[in-house]
């Protein structure tokens, strides 16, 4: 399952052991889609360059930048480790965020979740409309780059917005499981709707996945009950 990969991918950026030639290799998840099938609500130039250039540089940079690392670490050199970490921390979580991103999205998307997803979200929020008008106004409100995320809190058993700057993930400086990703990065919208960030945001609920993010609300919940019975005396 893809949100399995996910956290597969954050755990491995924690500082890796072993020979650097038995370690595998990120690589650029092909999309589940084509690139034109989210039209007209994000273009299909967007869309390829998106994926084919940004994310695949995401993924580029970071298997250098984890050569680099393991290099270090191989030899002690622990300031050559610590000056690594922004690299690690931007490229790993840019790669994270877009293999969820892509997966939170489909042509055959948009309209309302169903079911349980849809009852926790009115529990959490009071209903769709509120939650909508939230996430849109915090992915709005980023100053600069960076993403708008709906992420599930473990520890409380509820759903949770959150803001995220650049390509921070959300778990890795939160805590809170990434269900719904927004990217509010120019190179996510400006081609199709220039600076006008309000138009691309109000665009991308008609392609949301919800099954995926549904899937993803699942996952959440089945690692908080292990949570519970590992509290229990």
């Amino acid at each position: 399952m893809l949100s399995r990969a996910a956290c597969s991918t954050s755990r491995k950026l924690a500082p890796a052991l072993g020979s650097l030639g038995s370690r595998q290799k990120y690589t650029l998840p092909d999309l589940p889609y084509d690139y034109g099938a989210l039209e007209p609500h994000i273009n299909a130039q967007i869309m390829q360059l998106h994926h084919n250039k940004h994310h695949a540089a995401y993924v580029n940079n970071l298997n250098a930048t984890e050569d680099k690392y393991l290099e270090a670490l191989e030899k002690g050199d622990i300031s050559t480790q610590i000056a690594l970490q922004p690299a690690l921390k931007f490229n790993g979580g840019g790669h994270i965020n877009h293999t969820i991103f892509w997966t939170n999205l489909s042509p055959n998307g948009g309209g309302e979740p169903k079911g349980e997803l849809m009852e926790v979200i009115k529990r959490d929020f009071g209903s769709f409309a509120r939650f909508k008008e939230k996430l849109t106004a915090v992915s709005a409100g980023v100053q600069g780059s960076g993403w708008g995320w709906l992420g599930f809190n473990k520890e409380q058993g509820r759903l949770q917005i959150a803001a995220c700057a650049n390509q921070d993930p959300l778990q890795g400086t939160t805590g809170l499981i990434p269900l719904l990703g927004i990217d509010v990065w120019e190179h996510a919208y400006y081609l199709q709707y220039k600076n006008v960030r309000p138009d691309y945001l109000k665009a991308i609920w008609n392609v949301i996945n919800w099954d995926n993010v549904t899937e993803r609300e699942d996952a959440g919940n089945s690692a908080r009950l292990r949570l519970d019975v590992l509290r229990k005396p």
